[in-house]
């Protein structure tokens, strides 16, 4: 670490010590705004907390994830243990967990899936937005399964308001927000109103986002070229509460433009000639320095192509609590989405990507009866997805899956004991052409063991199964934002992984914590195989061989004085096939610390993270050296009156402006991550 770099940790050390240790005595200790956890998992039946669950959950929510959010989902969420991101610019981002992102891992929208492109491409955004996001539930492994195939991996639940669910005090409720970023010139507003009286309530908010290219560590004038993000996004939603539950809807409309880093035509002529790859007469030369040695003004005139992106959803909630005896609860879940955005090169729309498709379940939760809860439900989607232009390396195709699941758990003693089953029916098909059937049946069963007071022990079992993608079994073409050319295999198999968790917890004390391994052991993984590469361009093609994921999450804390903690973290995942040879994009190992501290209205926290060198890498990939991460935030919490309270926060990120690179992204080296910024914000909640 150089001696600017040693000065700038000592500097915000001090300032967050400061804010912990600074004297109030006549504060009241609900002036400041603390971190706040959600205690039920909402994207979990039975009304349980993540503590009691086997496997490991992270629940993201209040200031801290205030704090934490950008532009982009996955950027969000990668401090998490176990979580990372496939970062894509500023436009674009998706998380990963323990190695698997899309399509392996869910994105939820309170528990319906979201519908757009993103799982197609890294490129294409996710269309939720973080600063609408009340919080974040990250389910891991086999607490996934209830979600079928697409979240063998696991599931991330955006929690939101945008549906009501109860009348609020006083007639209504709200939050305003205005935060500034200096990295990427970012201007970003957030305003949401609950107004309720009788039975009805309604929901309206907006997010407005406007940034530049960001700009590059070790320079002060040099920015990525394409990673500038311009996005709105509006809700309008109502519920009808009663004293037994609610039923509610709402729309959301997103308009969004966003650059595409490393993104152009120079290998869009490249074509298969059995298993070798022949790129003759591709387009003119990229000149890494013209493309990211300077500035772009507000109208954003790049050589990098663009998204403009356009997606109008309608969500649809409801809850009915004791509705007959033996029935506790029906909770009904359900989106549909017309999702379509196009890649714009010079004026000219080079790929136009559509998605119209639904998602819903419906479950229900019956009483106590011989000691046994549970919950048995439905799930219906279908997706109608499309590329055409340059890019259309999927044909039209239609997918459509059923599914049904039952989860039962049983308390004796010291013992929480879970199960659960779901059995799938999915059709994909090409509009017009071959059609595949695939059947997935996925079981699970937990124990979670209370050894000692504030000590639990979880262990999870399960056999999961996953049908190949509409991608996998079909692509045909030149896919420029992973410089690929992709050939799908019509005859793949069901994808099965038997996989193992073992959790440790500390809920309480001045040391809580918690350590989880866990091992995937995959049967025909399915996996893009290079067949050939030019330049920087591959050949893959679709491909099942047997592959072992096998890593560590972990996070302990200890309290060291009232109002101040000190965290230590860090996560491993090593992923190889079974017959040799490294599993693509797999993020390297991490260890960081975190000093967290609050004295009446002030908060403040302090993070350091050491990202190791990535050697264990795949055929024609590049390792990715090692990094240090440190940010540092400093807050004021204060009231406005009886009812209206205020927070104004600054965060820098990247404060040592190291130059880091994202293993699991598919830009690689092409695209850096941002270097140091400072984003300063006051939000008011009333």
């Amino acid at each position: 670490m150089t001696t600017k770099s040693l000065l700038v940790s000592v500097s915000v050390l001090s300032l967050v010590a400061g804010a912990a240790q600074a004297q109030s005595q006549s504060a009241d200790p609900h002036d400041h705004i603390t971190e706040v956890e959600e205690v039920v998992v909402r994207a979990l039946p039975l009304g349980r907390s993540g503590d009691d669950i086997a496997s490991h959950v992270s629940l993201l929510s209040g200031q801290d994830f205030v704090q934490r959010r950008t532009s982009t989902l996955g950027d969000s969420l990668s401090s998490l243990p176990g979580v990372n991101s496939d970062a894509f610019g500023g436009g674009a981002s998706r998380p990963v967990i323990r190695g698997q992102t899309s399509p392996r891992v869910k994105v939820l929208s309170e528990g319906a899936g979201l519908i757009d492109a993103s799982e197609v491409s890294p490129d294409h955004a996710v269309s939720g937005d973080p600063l609408l996001m009340e919080g974040v539930e990250i389910l891991r492994g086999p607490s996934a399964l209830l979600y079928g195939g697409g979240a063998i991996g696991g599931a991330v639940n955006l929690l939101d308001k945008k549906i009501p669910t109860r009348i609020p005090e006083n007639g209504g409720e709200g939050v305003i927000e205005y935060r500034h970023g200096s990295v990427d010139n970012e201007d970003a507003g957030v305003v949401g109103v609950t107004v309720g009286a009788g039975q009805l309530a309604f929901r309206l908010e907006a997010v407005g986002r406007r940034t530049d290219d960001y700009r590059i560590p070790d320079s002060d004038e040099k920015r990525l070229d394409g990673s500038y993000n311009n996005t709105f996004t509006g809700t309008v939603g109502a519920s009808w509460i009663g004293e037994n539950g609610y039923l509610g809807a709402a729309f959301t409309q997103q308009k969004s433009t966003y650059g595409l880093a490393g993104h152009s035509e120079e290998f869009a002529s490249c074509h298969p000639h059995g298993t070798s790859l022949h790129c003759g007469g591709h387009g003119h030369d990229h000149d890494d320095d013209d493309d990211h040695g300077h500035d772009h003004d507000h109208d954003h005139d790049h050589a990098a192509p663009q998204v403009r992106l356009l997606s109008q959803r309608v969500d649809v909630r409801g809850e009915w609590r004791n509705p007959i005896q033996g029935i506790e609860r029906v909770r009904l879940r359900a989106g549909y989405t017309d999702y379509e955005h196009k890649e714009v090169e010079e004026g000219s729309v080079l790929t136009t990507f559509s998605n119209k498709g639904y998602d819903g379940r419906l479950e229900v939760q019956h009483s106590e009866w011989m000691g046994l809860r549970g919950v048995a439900g439905v799930q219906v989607s279908k997706s109608d997805f499309g590329a055409v232009g340059v890019e259309s390396y999927l044909s039209p195709t239609e997918t459509q899956a059923t599914g049904l699941f039952l989860m039962e758990e049983y308390e004796t003693g010291l013992w929480h004991l879970e199960a659960a089953i779901r059995k799938e029916w999915v059709e994909t098909a090409r509009i017009g052409g071959t059609s595949v059937d695939h059947d997935p049946l996925s079981v699970s069963a937990s124990a979670l063991w209370h050894f000692q007071p504030q000590w639990t022990l979880g262990l999870s079992l399960a056999r999961s199964q996953r049908a190949p993608t509409s991608q996998e079994l079909f692509a045909r073409g030149v896919h420029l934002a992973t410089n690929t050319y992709e050939i799908g295999t019509a005859n793949l198999d069901l994808e099965t992984v038997h996989s193992a968790e073992l959790t440790l917890r500390k809920l309480e004390g001045p040391v809580t914590g918690l350590i989880s391994v866990y091992h995937y052991d995959y049967q025909d993984y399915i996996f893009a195989n290079t067949l050939d590469r030019y330049e920087d361009f591959r050949l893959i093609r679709y491909e099942q061989a047997d592959a072992k994921f096998t890593g560590i999450d972990a996070e302990l804390s200890a309290q060291l004085a009232p109002g101040l903690k000190a965290t230590v973290y860090g996560d491993y995942v090593r992923a190889k096939l079974d017959d040799g040879g490294n599993l693509p994009r797999i993020p390297a190992g991490r260890l960081g610390a975190r000093l967290s501290g609050f004295k009446g209205p002030w908060s403040g926290k302090l993070d350091y993270t050491h990202v190791f060198e990535q050697t264990k890498i795949a055929d024609y990939e590049a390792k990715t050296p090692s990094y240090d991460l440190l940010s540092a935030t400093v807050a004021y919490g204060f009231e406005l009156g009886d009812t209206t309270d205020a927070e104004i926060y600054l965060r820098g990120t990247n404060l040592l402006d190291e130059k880091a690179w994202s293993h699991a992204s598919f830009l690689g080296d092409r695209a850096p991550m941002r270097g140091r910024g400072v984003t300063a914000g006051v939000r008011v909640r009333f």
